[in-house]
């Protein structure tokens, strides 16, 4: 069985879970946890809606990295109670998500760089600062509207409030980091790598982003 065989065959588990949790929660009336279910279900379709519509093109390994995230995140954390049976699953989660956004800020500025319509040349470090700014500047918009939705709906997404707030930060930082220096190595030395098949399959498969 090939690698996309396992990756659909787990996706559908995640979806037949989560439509089981929308019909649980509508039974129990938890409005907050079938919003969260239905929302985690449309989050799930969207890459693949994305790349099938040719809208934009998302490598399936990074697609079910995404699908991971996901449920990993709304499902297992927020309705499973994951955020508070494991001490660690948080700060997994803000790492994944620090590296994941940082390789999405990567690729935003590396394609601005290589579009022949803006007469620029981007430095190495100057893609890896973007890319590591990006990721972080995500993350506190995140926190932002955290501490928004425990306020006015009064939830507990912040969790112990400023200390969470700020270890949550802290591990976008280090994902970041992460992905901004593989990023940079990659553009020094071109070597083969994970990151550079995605890379290059980002690149090719949209390059309606780089013509005139």
């Amino acid at each position: 069985m090939d690698q996309e065989k396992i990756q659909l065959y787990i996706t559908r588990f995640f979806l037949f879970l989560l439509l089981a949790a929308v019909i649980g929660n509508f039974i129990a009336q938890n409005w907050l946890n079938l919003f969260t279910s239905i929302l985690a279900i449309i989050l799930i379709y969207l890459p693949a809606y994305l790349t099938d519509k040719n809208y934009l093109h998302i490598p399936n390994g990074l697609q079910f990295f995404i699908i991971v995230f996901i449920f990993g995140s709304m499902y297992l954390g927020e309705q499973r109670e994951f955020y508070y049976r494991f001490w660690w699953w948080d700060s997994m989660l803000h790492l994944i998500y620090g590296m994941g956004m940082g390789f999405i800020g990567f690729v935003m500025v590396y394609v601005l760089n290589k579009n022949e319509n803006i007469d620029v040349g981007l430095s190495p470090i100057f893609v890896a600062v973007f890319a590591f700014s990006f990721a972080v500047t995500i993350g506190v918009f995140w926190e932002i509207f955290e501490f928004w939705m425990d306020n006015i709906f009064g939830l507990n997404m912040q969790k112990s409030g400023l200390i969470d707030t700020m270890f949550d930060l802290m591990e976008d930082c280090v994902g970041a980091f992460i992905t901004s220096i593989i990023g940079y190595f990659y553009i020094k030395n071109k070597k083969p790598s994970r990151f550079q098949r995605y890379l290059s399959e980002v690149l090719e498969k949209n390059r309606k982003f780089l013509k005139k």
